[in-house]
């Protein structure tokens, strides 16, 4: 049975100490204000926040032996030396630039992403030998680790599908408010250690959006034993993690009315 251990994830982040809250936040949301400017597929824009917030923040201080010994070859460019706001919005662009090659049958035009980064990266006018540059780096800092199998947008689409399968209630859970809850947890600093474990994550988000979509009336179907069921997590991770995301999405009142709730029913 799986288990999610919060202490351990949030250590991990704590012990790195970068970039910290206030940077991350403001790349995170670029992304997001970027993802919506392209009108991207939700599978793109969660893959660019996969590949960019879990898997390059986090290596890029290690590549360029920030955390004292350099972890394999060191990366060098004038791209993260010095690593500036602006270099690392173009990143965040280079993260969308690979998801969609990756996800789309006609993957975004340099040109494309060229002429949005002039819009919005105040600081600094790149080329597109700039943007394949920034490729480079950026597929060498991941170690070419490109794989997006394991994403929770991937798991809750998943699920919510085999919910809808089995319950005419599935069709009131509304995908849009599934995805502004992600949303809302990647842009929080304090829940982002959620997203390293995406098939709880997946599983407590569609709890969420069940609360918050289907009327109280209407609670007939027993949503924890059933993706408790599927998922194989024990429901009392599933639970923290809901109560986690409540805390964040809905008013302190109104939190305490869903904690009086038994989701069993």
């Amino acid at each position: 049975m799986g288990t999610v251990d919060e202490g351990d994830a949030m250590e991990v982040a704590a012990a790195s100490g970068w970039p910290g809250s206030s940077r991350r936040s403001h790349l995170l949301q670029f992304l997001l204000h970027a993802s919506k400017r392209l009108d991207l597929r939700p599978i793109v824009k969660y893959s660019a926040l996969e590949f960019f917030d879990a898997r390059f923040l986090p290596a890029l201080p290690r590549k360029m032996g920030f955390c004292g010994a350099r972890s394999g070859r060191a990366v060098r460019s004038w791209l993260v030396e010095p690593l500036r706001d602006s270099n690392l919005q173009l990143f965040a662009l280079v993260a969308v630039w690979i998801a969609s090659k990756i996800h789309e049958m006609r993957p975004l035009a340099v040109k494309s992403l060229k002429a949005l980064s002039d819009r919005i990266i105040a600081d600094q006018h790149f080329t597109c030998r700039d943007f394949a540059d920034a490729e480079l780096v950026f597929m060498e800092v991941l170690g070419y680790n490109i794989g997006c199998t394991n994403i929770a947008f991937i798991h809750l689409e998943e699920l919510l599908i085999q919910f809808r399968e089995i319950s005419k209630l599935g069709d009131l859970v509304n995908m849009d408010v599934c995805m502004e809850i992600l949303d809302i947890l990647y842009e929080t600093e304090d829940t982002s250690w959620l997203f390293n474990f995406a098939c709880p994550l997946a599983a407590s988000t569609l709890v969420t959006a069940y609360v918050i979509s289907v009327p109280k009336q209407k609670w007939e179907f027993p949503i924890i034993p059933w993706v408790q069921f599927t998922t194989s997590y024990a429901e009392e991770e599933i639970l923290k993690i809901v109560m986690t995301i409540l805390m964040h999405v809905i008013k302190p009142d109104e939190i305490k009315e869903k904690n009086k709730i038994d989701f069993c029913m």
